[in-house]
């Protein structure tokens, strides 16, 4: 099998034809990595195709890279490289890789989308906030009390939702209802329209609420109780928005590839980025549940939540782009792979 198109000052690679061209070596590849035992004649087909597909592999990271194959690509290899040397993957590196490499990059390459959710849905949430606040007929409009004072006063209904349930029940109650609705987002984003919708009427909470303790004069308390935790918990809600949107819009354009072929590789980097929120929803969980109602001083609190929000940016920022860098530059088979996805 010669590998074709892509050669030094020759014509751009077409990536579909070329991996329409040698799928089939590829899924063969990947089914007798998979088998239990192989007979001598397999065994020796195993070895053939692996050194084809390092030879195909490295041609499309050199030509024309594109992140999703790459990674699909190099994780069949380095499961038939440990196939052939008479290992198997290590667990822990896998999941290693997978936190160092695959969540941060899924995330990064879809920054865009979730960077534009996060314009948006804050938008909104101000628009809310400044009606409410300054226009008189906004409670009747949107069909609320006139008199709010049992939630927005001290000690009312706000403040008293963070300190009502023990602090690990709430932190779990918390970190399932927020992985509920970034499932929600993630996965009918193939839809679009429910998730538009699922986003709208978060920032209409938030927004509403915002309104009148500002209309209250209880901004301090707002922040005091929504920042710690809610940095982080909205960030993971605008990626897990961003990335259903993304989904659904590889429905409307697939690019230069089949739709059904386009839609299961983006399903796939969705499916890697939910997978990799549940622990990023977790630790905002423990925040709402732990240091948002605690005794700390305001400042302290919000500090921690400020924290936690940088790291995490941090980590998809330069985690992210060093994970794309490397799928792009490479020029030979990595030496292992935590991509266990791929179609």
């Amino acid at each position: 099998m010669q590998p074709q198109n892509g050669g030094a000052g020759g014509k751009p690679m077409d990536v579909d034809a070329y991996s329409t061209r040698h799928r089939q070596a590829w899924t063969r590849l990947n089914y007798l990595t998979g088998r239990r035992t192989l007979t001598g004649a397999e065994a020796d087909e195993l070895v053939r195709l692996y050194r084809q597909t390092s030879q195909q592999l490295a041609r499309l990271q050199t030509h024309s890279p594109e992140p999703e194959l790459v990674a699909g690509l190099s994780a069949v290899l380095a499961r038939a490289r440990g196939r052939i040397v008479g290992s198997s993957p290590d667990t822990w590196t896998e999941i290693r890789r997978f936190f160092t490499h695959r969540f941060p990059a899924a995330v990064y390459r879809a920054c865009g989308w979730w960077l534009a959710v996060a314009v948006v849905f804050l938008t909104v949430v101000a628009g809310f906030t400044t009606w409410i606040s300054v226009d008189p007929s906004a409670r009747r409009t949107l069909g609320l009390q006139e008199d709010t004072r049992a939630l927005t006063a001290p000690g009312g209904a706000f403040e008293t939702y963070y300190t009502e349930h023990p602090n690990d029940a709430f932190a779990a109650l918390v970190w399932t209802n927020n992985a509920w609705v970034s499932a929600l987002a993630l996965f009918l984003g193939v839809l679009i329209l429910p998730v538009l919708y699922l986003l709208f009427m978060n920032a209409l909470n938030i927004g509403v609420t915002a309104g009148l303790m500002a209309d209250a004069g209880r901004l301090d308390s707002l922040f005091g109780f929504l920042l710690p935790h809610g940095m982080l918990e909205l960030t993971a809600i605008f990626i897990a928005g961003g990335a259903g949107l993304k989904l659904g819009w590889t429905l409307v354009d697939p690019g230069g590839t089949s739709r059904a072929e386009a839609v299961a590789r983006q399903g796939r980097t969705t499916a890697t980025i939910a997978l990799g929120l549940v622990p990023t929803l977790l630790v905002a969980g423990l925040l709402e549940g732990f240091v948002t109602p605690s005794a700390l001083p305001t400042p302290v609190r919000i500090a921690c939540g400020l924290l936690a929000e940088t790291l995490f940016l941090a980590y998809i920022f330069t985690a992210g782009r060093r994970a794309g860098a490397e799928s792009e530059t490479a020029t030979s088979l990595p030496t292992g792979s935590g991509q266990r996805h791929y179609g």
